[in-house]
């Protein structure tokens, strides 16, 4: 059956009463955050089922790490490490299953193995990846970035961050649209940390509502973001738990309809607060 992303953000605004938590499983030797921890498929398996015990809404699985200065991985590791933990989520779980990556053969197989979601850091601009995404008839998340993963913290700079993010996603959801994808089935995320300087992603966050104009739903990703580190004056990882939660409850307030977090349960607990208190 084909996976529907709007009746399945209105089933759980309807159940849960609040927006969509997507769990990020990282199953890379090099993630900032999980240090590749996930490659171990014991280790997985527990933190899927912590996840859906927790609340989590959807998993997004990831081969290759897309923080700064990460190295590119070939083709044969990105699928050896994402299609098993696809396959398995999918026979023991009824949780939908995004697939983050920008490589067309792996959203191919990924989806054929049981993904629900294009999750795509380059916003489908590789060669042959939007034909890929329209062909297996599945949504899709584009997102904005200024450069490569390798170097795009170097020197990242805009005339107008929030116009020229807009003008970028704007771009490419009528691309997407005129190959086939309805606008329904596009997600926009505004790729808070890809090459965007501390005042650019405040910035973006400040006025997310404007990105609302779009007619798209919104995913925003902002957890365990380095720009935490400007914010509580540390690098230690565990300090920037509170701010990428206080960071989600905002972004849902700002009308973001899906949040990407490594802390599920605090996240649940967070949005779960505000629907009982606001």
């Amino acid at each position: 059956m084909r996976f529907e992303l709007s009746s399945w953000l209105a089933q759980v605004q309807s159940q849960r009463g609040r927006a969509a938590v997507m769990g990020i499983l990282n199953i890379t030797p090099d993630s900032f955050s999980d240090g590749g921890r996930l490659q171990d498929f014991e280790v997985l398996k527990r933190q899927v089922a912590q996840m859906q015990a927790f609340g989590v809404d959807m998993f997004d699985v990831g081969g290759e790490s897309t923080r700064p200065g990460a190295d590119a991985v070939s083709l044969q590791a990105e699928l050896d490490r994402v299609l098993p933990v696809i396959e398995w989520i999918k026979a023991n779980s009824d949780i939908p299953i995004s697939i983050d990556t920008y490589k067309p053969e792996v959203m191919r197989q990924a989806v054929m193995a049981g993904a629900s979601l294009i999750n795509d850091v380059n916003a489908l601009q590789a060669k042959g990846a939007l034909q890929i995404a329209v062909s297996m008839q599945v949504p899709v998340c584009v997102m904005h970035k200024q450069g490569e993963p390798k170097t795009m913290q170097d020197q990242p700079n805009y005339q107008d961050v929030l116009q020229e993010v807009k003008r970028f996603l704007a771009e490419r959801i009528v691309v997407c649209e005129q190959a086939g994808i309805n606008r329904k089935d596009i997600l926009v995320d505004l790729g808070f940390g890809f090459g965007k300087r501390f005042e650019d992603n405040t910035q973006l966050f400040r006025n997310m509502a404007l990105f609302t104009e779009l007619g798209c739903e919104m995913l925003v990703g902002v957890s365990r973001k380095r720009m935490f580190t400007d914010i509580v004056g540390s690098d230690e990882l565990a300090q920037r738990l509170v701010p990428s939660v206080t960071a989600a409850v905002l972004a849902v307030q700002k009308g973001a309809k899906i949040v990407r977090v490594h802390d599920v349960r605090e996240t649940v607990q967070a949005l779960e607060t505000l629907r009982h208190l606001n």
